[in-house]
């Protein structure tokens, strides 16, 4: 897999301004029955994959081949079930709007979204429920209540560490303040995964969704010390060796780790606790194919449908799911992440969001010029 990846995260620039922006377009009824009607799951798996075969095709949205190895689930659906299938590439916020715009004469089915955009689905309208028979397995802060959006697949934020540039690749954030080295976390004005650093540093010094001042104060101490590059957090600069440690999402490093050689980049999860979010699947409210967008997401949260999503670095959302050696192999191990926790409350996390960019000029970015 190569650098699709960073579609999603340039998806991801400004992401509560975009998602605010879009929420605001659309508002639930009165009385809340447009986001939280009960999800229609009387269809067993069985007449699902029949009606799902009968319309005999599934369009997605920001599901390219390339990214988190969609490629090989669409391969299975074609092979299972005669599905065929197209994309088009599009960031969360255009696949809503896409949703939307469409909704007298709906082309797509299906698409892929940051987790913080699917309360914007639902406020817009554009979702229908599926809970897939794999619901009981998902864990809570991962899928809304209904089945209106549900998360296939994970990410943290870690380390990459170049081990020629960094003799003692860090392990945890004290690991990291006491290097002597340079750090790239990447825009923290405008990009969604180093956003996510300082609320990940956040979390590990005892902050949260609604108080990143932990994590401000972290990076504003290594910027004193003159410790953070202004350098993009690109598989460009990684690669001319200019990046002793990059933050970035774990499919992301190991990706990249990958690509340029395991032996050099070492990839950790800080042990005192990182932040855990994920990509969900939003099914389109006026799908042509409501039946193969279903079938979709069943197989996506099959042992099948998360084994192709981990073999494109991806984490898959099912504790229980069996990765066979080689692909595990291409992961980090389950205790890794014993300290990671997720963003409980991603209303409050878009309006903490909002007030990071000018946090950052104020306390860390004057210290690095």
């Amino acid at each position: 897999m190569k650098i699709a990846l960073k579609r999603k995260l340039a998806a991801g620039l400004a992401l509560s301004t975009l998602a605010l922006s879009l929420a605001a377009c659309g508002e639930k009824s009165a009385d809340g029955a447009e986001a939280s009607a009960a999800p229609q799951q009387e269809i067993s798996v069985a007449d699902l994959e029949k009606n799902a075969k009968e319309e005999g095709t599934v369009v997605s949205v920001g599901m390219p081949d390339t990214w988190a190895n969609w490629k090989d689930t669409w391969a299975d659906l074609q092979t299972q079930y005669g599905l065929t299938h197209t994309d088009t590439d599009m960031s969360s916020a255009e696949e809503i709007a896409k949703f939307d715009a469409e909704k007298d004469k709906p082309t797509a089915d299906i698409g892929d979204v940051g987790i913080a955009f699917g309360s914007v689905a639902i406020d817009k309208g554009v979702t229908q429920a599926y809970k897939t028979s794999y619901w009981d397995e998902i864990p809570a802060w991962a899928k809304d209540q209904d089945g209106h959006w549900i998360v296939g697949y994970q990410g943290t934020i870690g380390f990459l560490t170049n081990k020629k540039l960094v003799a003692n690749p860090p392990k945890s954030w004290e690991d990291l303040k006491n290097g002597d080295y340079k750090i790239i976390v990447g825009d923290v004005t405008k990009a969604a995964q180093a956003q996510m650093a300082v609320l990940a540093a956040a979390i590990a010094f005892g902050g949260s969704e609604t108080n990143v001042e932990p994590g401000i104060a972290y990076f504003e101490g290594l910027a004193k010390e003159g410790r953070l590059s202004n350098a993009e957090a690109s598989l460009a600069n990684i690669e001319k060796g200019e990046v002793q440690v990059t933050l970035l999402w774990d499919f992301n490093a190991l990706n990249y780790s990958d690509q340029l050689g395991k032996d050099q980049y070492d990839v950790a999860i800080p042990t005192e606790g990182s932040v855990v979010s994920g990509y969900a699947t939003i099914i389109n409210k006026y799908a042509p194919h409501p039946n193969a967008a279903k079938l979709a997401r069943e197989y996506i949260l099959s042992d099948e449908g998360q084994i192709n999503l981990a073999k494109g670095y991806a984490r898959p959302i099912r504790d229980s799911v069996k990765l066979p050696d080689d692909v595990a192999a291409k992961l980090l191990p389950k205790e890794a992440y014993a300290n990671v926790k997720p963003v409980n409350d991603y209303k409050a996390w878009e309006e903490t969001a909002k007030q990071i960019p000018q946090l950052w000029q104020e306390r860390v970015l004057v210290h690095m010029n």
